[in-house]
């Protein structure tokens, strides 16, 4: 299981992070098409990595920064916990859901920067023809990932919903694994445990 949430968390980076395309400078449009959308927050992303020399290097204050404003605002957090959290959402207090949230938004940044510092210039992504309802608001975008030249390309899937600000990205599927599942998994046994305060302090613990 750890080997597999290893895999899901570099993914999940990838996901949010590369591809190949034009307009890599366009900044990216929430209300645009699904597909376009997160083709262009792919782009931005890989931009700003190749030409930010700290960045190459491995920093990763500066892959922090990269990850805060080009990554974070397209993601909702809220639903992402609430999805996370399952029945146990209910059962929690404003203020739990509130840390829960915010503790949780700060593994999954974590989780994006780490990766950037292991990832090869050749990584790519490339969204696929877009099947379902375009009109639909909430929708699933294919992609393909390469990660070295001339390896085998695997699927990702992007859940999205579409808010009065645009299109926000909150649940991804690698190799059939979608990312919120796997954390209530882990979320449902940390609060059988400790309860959900302990499952907000053990997230914190990971910052530190």
């Amino acid at each position: 299981m750890l080997g597999l949430i290893v895999r899901l968390n570099l993914m999940l980076a990838l996901a949010f992070g590369f591809s190949v395309g034009a307009q890599a400078q366009q900044k990216p449009d929430p209300m645009a098409s699904p597909n376009a959308f997160v083709q262009q927050v792919a782009d931005q992303v890989l931009a700003a990595l190749k030409n930010d020399t700290a960045a190459r290097a491995g920093d990763i204050k500066r892959i922090n920064q990269i990850v805060d404003e080009m990554i974070l605002p397209y993601v909702n957090f809220e639903k992402t916990t609430r999805l996370a959290a399952g029945r146990n959402w209910r059962e929690a207090t404003a203020e739990q859901k509130a840390n829960l949230s915010n503790a949780f938004r700060g593994t999954l940044a974590r989780t994006y920067s780490g990766a950037f510092t292991r990832v090869s210039d050749s990584t790519s992504i490339k969204t696929l023809a877009f099947r379902g309802d375009v009109n639909a608001n909430d929708v699933v975008v294919r992609s393909q990932v390469t990660q070295r030249a001339n390896s085998q390309p695997f699927t990702l899937d992007y859940r999205l919903e579409k808010t009065p600000q645009g299109w926000k990205i909150y649940d991804i599927n690698v190799e059939n694994v979608w990312l919120i599942e796997n954390y209530r998994n882990q979320f449902t046994q940390q609060i059988n445990q400790n309860g959900i305060d302990g499952l907000i302090a053990a997230l914190n613990k990971r910052a530190q």
